[in-house]
Order: C-alpha cells, then sequence, then structure tokens
C-alpha cells in the first residue's frame, strides 16, 4: 500500500504544479525544494521526507493534510484499518497512518514517531488548519517557534497561530500519537 501512495502522492504533486502552470523552477523557488528533488519526486523516483512535503504544500497554499487527501482520493464515509493509507518518511522512519476518510471535514492522523527523531515543519504547513496533538504512548516535545511544549501519555495540546515548528521524540521508544486537523 505505501508504494500506491507514493505514486498517488507523485502524481498529486505533479498535477497541483500544472494546473497553477508553474515550472519545475517555479516551485521550487515557491518551496525551497530542489527542481532535481521535485522532478524525482513527482516520476515517483524518490520518496519525500516530511520536512519536504511541508514546504512543498505550503508553496501549494495547501494544508499538508489536504494534500495528502488529495492524493487518497475516495467519497466513502468509512475508513476500515486495513485501508488507512500509510506513509512513512524515507529520512526519518516517521510514519503516518490517515485514519479519516478522505474529504472529511475533521481529519485524525496517527503518527509513530521514532525516538531521538526530529521533524520540522514551516509555518505555511499550518497557516490553512486548526490542530491538536493527543499522545497516546511514549513523550514527545513539540517546539512551537520559540515555545516547548513537553508532551506525556493522555496529554493534549492545541496549536496556537501558525509558527514554524519541530515534532521531537526525546524518549526511547516511539512516541505515537494522532493529530486532529479542520481548517480554518
Amino acid at each position: 500500500m505505501e508504494a500506491d501512495v507514493g505514486d498517488a502522492i507523485a502524481s498529486r504533486l505533479r498535477t497541483e504544479r500544472e494546473t497553477r502552470k508553474w515550472s519545475l523552477a517555479e516551485l521550487a523557488e515557491r518551496s525551497g525544494v530542489s527542481k532535481a528533488m521535485i522532478s524525482k519526486i513527482e516520476r515517483s523516483e524518490a520518496s519525500p521526507s516530511a520536512a519536504v512535503l511541508g514546504r512543498l504544500s505550503g508553496a501549494f497554499g495547501l494544508p499538508l493534510s489536504v494534500l495528502l487527501a488529495l492524493a487518497e482520493g475516495g467519497e466513502e464515509r468509512l475508513r476500515v484499518q486495513s485501508g488507512q493509507p500509510v506513509w512513512t518518511d524515507p529520512e526519518t522512519g516517521y510514519t503516518r497512518r490517515a485514519l479519516s476518510p478522505p474529504n472529511a471535514p475533521l481529519e485524525l492522523i496517527e503518527v509513530l514517531l521514532p525516538p531521538a527523531v526530529r521533524v520540522p515543519y514551516p509555518a505555511s504547513a499550518f497557516a490553512f488548519q486548526h490542530q491538536q496533538i493527543w499522545l497516546l504512548a511514549g513523550a514527545l516535545d513539540f517546539i512551537e517557534g520559540t515555545v516547548r511544549h513537553s508532551l506525556k501519555e493522555g496529554d493534549c495540546l492545541m496549536l496556537g497561530p501558525p509558527a514554524d515548528c519541530v515534532f521531537f521524540n526525546p524518549g526511547k521508544v516511539p512516541a505515537r500519537y494522532v493529530v486532529a486537523l479542520s481548517r480554518r
């Protein structure tokens, strides 16, 4: 299923770029991602990291969750576990499972963040949505601009105004959390 998700992401990125009539160079300039990397991603020759997807979605003016939901497609109201797309960041091992049916007004995403892994996102990745993070297991430091929130099991954090952010697992076991997203 992960290969299918990777191909769907590649296709969606190309569709978003072509719909806007942007060249690879223009998307590279807007996102800060190299033209060569974008080309490899669009041809399914490379799998983008979470940070790269965050920069690309920000350049398109889309929340990352919306970009991924568009890639996943579908109109169903029930998404059974075996049909929930899973994507793994090739750089960090960060794993994202889309729990909600595509295009739901509230999106739920389950994340497994390996120990000692740090995943940064630019403020543009948060500009179009409200988010809450509910930590189910492990520990999570969420750095929001200059503020560090240290979450323990059961804690739930509502994000503030868009800021550059970092998800960091300071523990020795994977952090497992749910991100709830709604559009602004």
